[in-house]
């Protein structure tokens, strides 16, 4: 299995709640500072990072992502 985090900037004030509904996001919370929030997800190749991260950025009100892949 492959863990990334991914931040997300959108003004949005229920986006960490929207993506929970993201089929590989196991969970997902509010932040502050230059992101609004966090997505983790998790998939079985790193090749379906891109296909979650693409969904993610396709969610309206979502201005940026910022990937980070867990390295182990």
């Amino acid at each position: 299995m492959v863990k990334a985090v991914v931040l997300v900037k959108s003004p949005k004030k229920l986006i960490a709640a929207r993506l929970r509904m993201v089929k590989s996001v196991y969970d997902s919370f509010a932040v502050s500072g230059q992101f609004d929030a966090v997505a983790l997800i998790e998939v079985k190749s790193l090749p379906q990072i891109k296909d979650v991260t693409t969904e993610i950025q396709n969610i309206k009100g979502v201005e940026r992502t910022e990937t980070m892949i867990q390295v182990v």
